[in-house]
């Protein structure tokens, strides 16, 4: 008697068949990180440090993540 595959089996087949794309973001989220960062690092970093790391970590993300789109996002005719 011959078994059926699982729906999860299939489903997890299929998502490892896809190849990961980025998703392009607009060059306001790269102007903002950086100007968040800066900002930041002036002004919120030398009153309180918590805040501050909490802060320019958060830009640091937003930047990275605005640069891996630029390099692996797909080509958006405007």
């Amino acid at each position: 008697m011959a078994r059926k595959k699982s729906s999860a089996k299939r489903i997890v087949k299929k998502a490892a068949s896809q190849k990961w794309q980025a998703a392009p973001l607009k060059r306001s989220f790269l102007v903002l990180s950086i100007i968040g960062f800066l900002i930041t690092a002036y002004l919120i970093y030398p009153r309180s440090f918590n805040l501050g790391l909490t802060f320019m970590i958060v830009f640091a993300a937003m930047f990275i993540a605005s640069l891996i789109s630029m390099a692996k996002g797909p080509i958006v005719k405007e």
